[in-house]
């Protein structure tokens, strides 16, 4: 058997304001590709399919085809909810949909209730003694919802991620005396050793959500879902990272996805899925003047774009300036080069030098945007400086 290994779809998810949702239409025309060149059985999704747990209307009607589609090419789905999703809203219907392949694991209840498939030669149905793969779903676990109802003393991410384990270990003995169990786990967490990037959700603070690696000793493979970076924690731990880059701390990730192939043995092979970015991300850091005229930028013009400007004096109308070459620039950041060896006063400081109102006025305008105001700002401010004075006189 197949299985590709995903996670973190984010659904209905914007990129500094841009909306994602034809960016997250072609990822599922590459995921339904992949299906069907690689003869892909089973579609793992491990938590955060959707961005928020109240998606749009179509944010849901987008996942409901992607599901059709995915059951059409002839692949099943388990899915599991992380911590952006409502597990009781992505969990509604679960049994009927179950009928069509579609496999939800979003309740406590169902830690120990996998969702299994035979692995005889021919896929017939399971028989007393034959090998069979077992995939259990672990959804993101909020510790003070669920600690009590799964015996935790503590209420923990740690305790309660045992807690489901040690549930899921003693199911698979149970199964292991009529026959060979092979174990494939889904788990929404933060497991310790994982690289994070910013788009992410922190599952606690301090980290002290993450859980040891070794947790999940034992099990044939470990497909984890919360961290947006497809990395290796070991040969059969593995986060597939999200299908799309959510922020500039990604720029540098190559997205993809886990093949796992499934033999009478257990797992005989992981093999990587790359899929193809809508955008490049660029980071870009200069003087104005560099960036709008040298011909080493000219790549990142179709690019989404996070610019950082190190003038020693904030440009005017710079970005408007950087969407003249760079349309899509979406963030924009001064930092000037000479910032640290320039003593800069503080604003209390400014405020106390000011002379009068109009100096206070124009010592903030420095301090924020780094250059004195011109004479059409100087002129404003009085203006405006009388207008209140005489309102005030008035009163």
């Amino acid at each position: 058997m197949k299985l590709l290994h995903t996670s973190d779809w984010h659904l209905g998810r914007s990129f500094h304001g841009v909306g994602m949702l034809d960016a997250q239409r072609d990822f599922i025309e590459q995921l339904l590709a992949v299906i069907r060149e690689q003869s892909v059985d089973v579609v793992l999704i491990a938590g955060d399919v959707y961005d928020r747990a109240l998606p749009g209307l179509d944010v849901v009607k987008l996942l409901d085809d992607a599901l059709v589609r995915i059951t059409d090419a002839g692949a099943k789905v388990v899915l599991t909810s992380g911590n952006h999703d409502s597990a009781i809203r992505l969990g509604f219907a679960s049994r009927l949909l179950e009928r069509g392949g579609v496999h939800l694991r979003t309740r406590v209840e169902d830690l120990d209730s996998p969702v299994t498939f035979p692995l005889d030669s021919n896929h017939r149905a399971a028989r007393t003694g034959a090998p069979v793969l077992a995939v259990y779903g672990i959804p993101y676990l909020e510790p003070r919802l669920v600690a009590e109802r799964l015996g935790t003393q503590t209420a923990s991410h740690f305790d309660v991620t045992q807690a489901a384990v040690q549930l899921i270990r003693e199911d698979i003995a149970r199964r292991s005396e009529t026959g060979p169990v092979h174990s494939v786990v889904l788990a929404h967490t933060f497991a310790s050793g994982g690289i994070t990037s910013d788009s992410e959700r922190d599952l606690s603070i301090g980290g002290l959500g993450a859980v040891p690696l070794d947790l999940f000793d034992g099990f044939g493979y470990t497909a984890l879902g919360h961290l947006h970076g497809r990395q290796e924690l070991s040969e059969h731990v593995r986060y597939s990272g999200s299908p799309l880059a959510y922020s500039f701390s990604e720029a540098k990730h190559r997205k993809g996805a886990w093949l796992i192939d499934v033999g009478v043995d257990g797992v005989e092979s992981v093999e990587e899925i790359l899929w193809k970015a809508p955008r490049e991300l660029a980071i870009l850091r200069g003087k104005l003047a560099e960036l709008l005229e040298s011909g080493e930028y000219s790549w990142a013009e179709t690019a989404y774009c996070q610019i950082t400007l190190t003038d020693s004096v904030r440009p005017a109308q710079a970005m408007e300036q950087l969407r003249a070459r760079f349309p899509d620039t979406l963030v924009l950041g001064f930092d000037p080069e000479d910032a640290e060896g320039k003593a800069k006063a503080s604003y209390s400081s400014r405020l106390a030098e000011a002379e009068d109102d109009l100096g206070v006025c124009c010592g903030f305008l420095d301090h924020v945007r780094g250059r004195p105001a011109d004479e059409a700002e100087l002129s404003a401010l009085r203006e405006a400086l009388e207008a209140v004075r005489l309102e005030g006189a008035e009163l």
